[in-house]
């Protein structure tokens, strides 16, 4: 299941920065999430979520939306 934070940090016009900022997540583990190079924890997930303002399963590509 791929996971669509790019996608979504750039849709709301958000650099790597500032969703560092508002989410407490460092950049660098942000930007690995981003790439596949690393799963995200739920905590990770929910407080990027919470930083975008969007629900967690929005973070998510699926087939079923």
């Amino acid at each position: 299941m791929k996971i669509l934070l790019w996608e979504m940090r750039t849709e709301k016009g958000f650099t790597l920065m500032e969703l560092s900022k508002r989410s407490g997540i460092g950049k660098s583990t942000i930007n690995n999430i981003e790439n596949g190079k690393v799963s995200p924890t739920l905590f990770q997930l929910e407080m990027i979520a919470i930083a975008l303002n969007v629900k967690i399963t929005n973070l998510f590509e699926s087939k079923y939306k």
